[in-house]
């Protein structure tokens, strides 16, 4: 009888007590035995795609090295059923706060990413230092957060902590941010045509 089957008949309440107790990763291997395929099973059905799912899977029992010590569980299986959930919708809000960015990205700064042909160059750069100069013009707070969040891909917390600005205000200097920015691009360029 290996380490592993002389643990399968213990509840996982004193699995996760041997745990705490001794920081031992067997146990947790054998919750993982017990339950990942069900996380395996909830993350395809959130995540809608079976390698980013085992992925999550991994990814959820190797947190739980962590957080088995932080929290004090009743019901394991039901609360395991709530962390995966909330580690997939937090996944699902990435991915689609990414997307979002990379959209609305797309939609100002459409001009740079037309111009992949080596005959355009001149106007890709054109464009470029347009953008530069707007974004030079805009007020210290815009400036920044539009930097944050476009140039370094921060999201709207990371910006938060980097600033010290509310989350209101982050979300504002980047709405009014970027609506300055194309204006004064348009101005911009009028100018220089």
């Amino acid at each position: 009888m290996n380490n592993s089957e002389k643990y399968q008949k213990q509840t996982d309440n004193e699995l996760i007590n041997l745990f705490v107790e001794t920081c031992d990763n067997l146990y947790v291997g054998i919750l993982y035995e017990r339950y990942g395929h069900l996380v395996l099973g909830l993350c395809i059905k959130y995540l809608k795609n079976k390698d980013e799912a085992s992925d999550a899977t991994i990814q959820i029992f190797a947190n739980l090295l962590n957080d088995l010590l932080k929290y004090k569980i009743t019901y394991f299986k039901s609360w395991l059923y709530t962390y995966s959930k909330n580690f997939c919708l937090m996944e699902l809000r990435k991915r689609q706060s990414t997307l979002k960015r990379e959209i609305e990205w797309q939609e100002n700064v459409h001009l740079i990413m037309d111009f992949s042909d080596p005959t355009h160059l001149h106007e890709k750069e054109r464009q470029i230092t347009l953008m530069e100069q707007a974004i030079n013009l805009l007020n210290n707070e815009q400036k920044i957060c539009i930097d944050l969040f476009y140039i370094k891909n921060k999201s709207y917390n990371e910006i938060c902590d980097i600033t010290g600005y509310s989350n209101n205000d982050v979300k504002s200097y980047i709405q009014n941010g970027k609506r300055n920015l194309k204006l004064k691009i348009e101005a911009l360029s009028n100018e220089q045509s």
